[in-house]
């Protein structure tokens, strides 16, 4: 058996009144087994961070964007282990038994395989392709739950402050350290953001945004396409 160890949990919120308290109450089993769970408001209005008091350790308050968000509750977590977890996403049941076989391995960080919370076969399509990618990459997108050593996070500095791709920036370094610790029972995502938009129109609204950041176009005018296309598809 591996070494105990401390995880904190870092969930980068906005506007989620009406999920939090499920999100939050998915995680109380974690930390009633001694870890801990911050969660990272960036000036909602509806009553998240309110709603979230009882159910976190602690709740930061942050500029808006993910990689500031989480990397305002990294600088106050205690964990040995660092996870960060978007609000629409859910760990599985052993999440702890496969993070300890993380802390075992010689990897410096880790993601977890994903799936959607859709019933359709597309969807199960999509999530067999992000995890291709994955593997084949060794990049990690927020969905899939990020985990990383604390030393490595703070010898990187953490997320860039990106309005967005900023999981994929950090993944790019930390691939450099080595390449992903993989945890195939997945994590559970929530699909509304593909039934909203459409499915292949969000598959090919996320694959043109990823070769152009690629390609080394800026994350601002890449924000400024990504908030139009939305705008767009709700018309």
């Amino acid at each position: 058996m591996s070494d105990p160890f401390s995880l904190s949990i870092v969930v980068p919120v906005w506007m989620e009144a009406s999920g939090v308290v499920e999100t939050l109450g998915a995680l109380q089993p974690l930390r009633a087994a001694g870890h801990e769970v911050i969660v990272v408001d960036a000036g909602s209005t509806d009553g998240t961070a309110r709603l979230a008091r009882p159910l976190a350790d602690r709740v930061v308050q942050s500029e808006k964007g993910r990689g500031a968000q989480m990397n305002a509750g990294a600088s106050v977590a205690k964990g040995r282990v660092l996870m960060f977890l978007h609000a629409d996403t859910r760990l599985p049941s052993n999440a702890l038994d496969c993070l300890s076989e993380f802390v075992a391995s010689d990897k410096a960080w880790g993601r977890f395989d994903v799936r959607l919370s859709g019933q359709g076969s597309m969807f199960r399509v999509i999530a067999w392709f992000m995890n291709q990618r994955s593997r084949l990459t060794g990049i990690c997108t927020g969905d899939q739950a990020l985990f990383v050593r604390r030393e490595i996070f703070e010898a990187l500095r953490g997320f860039d402050s990106l309005p967005i791709m900023e999981d994929i920036g950090f993944s790019r370094r930390l691939r450099l350290v080595s390449r992903p610790f993989c945890i195939h029972d997945p994590v559970v995502t929530d699909s509304r953001r593909w039934e909203q938009g459409g499915v292949w129109r969000t598959i090919f609204l996320m694959w043109r945004l990823r070769w152009r950041y690629w390609r080394g176009e800026s994350p601002q005018a890449l924000v400024h396409s990504y908030r139009s296309d939305v705008r767009n598809g709700k018309d």
